[in-house]
């Protein structure tokens, strides 16, 4: 990473569906000190909940393994990378569109991409087949001033 951080935590997990709301709540604690809104914690903790949710899925296929998830705190912006060293994804432009699922004898909605696109800032996905997944998300944090401006806004 080129960018100069403020702070950074690293943090490993068992791909274990109950490890899932760990993640999502140590991913809301490290943020809280940017001061976000209900809002931007709530998106943050859904578009973690649903990369984490993938990994145990469909990377690990609910096999033990771990999920890697380093976040960084720079310019008032969260840079969150989880990652796993799962079964990979074929093709990652099908993995993205909207109701696709590789898995829909679990009922799974195939919406997990696109919340996360629609939740944070930037979204980029790396995989490769047999070897694993990274997602990378970012997400700025508005300042008071900016919060209160949007507030105001007419």
């Amino acid at each position: 990473m080129n960018i100069k951080y403020e702070n950074k935590m690293d943090l490993e997990i068992l791909s274990k569906s109950k490890n899932e709301a760990f993640a999502r709540i140590t991913i809301a604690a490290f943020v809280a000190q940017l001061d976000p809104t209900i809002e931007e914690i709530s998106d943050i903790k859904t578009a973690v909940s649903e990369a984490v949710t993938n990994s145990i899925i469909h990377g690990y296929e609910n096999k033990d393994g771990v999920i890697r998830i380093v976040a960084y705190i720079f310019n008032n912006t969260i840079r969150i990378e989880i990652s796993d060293k799962g079964k990979g994804i074929e093709d990652i432009e099908t993995a993205k569109q909207p109701l696709y699922t590789t898995k829909p004898e679990l009922e799974r909605s195939g919406m997990g991409f696109t919340i996360m696109e629609n939740f944070m800032d930037n979204l980029k996905i790396e995989s490769v087949v047999g070897m694993g997944t990274k997602v990378t998300m970012e997400k700025k944090i508005k300042s008071k001033d900016e919060q209160e401006e949007k507030l105001y806004a007419v």
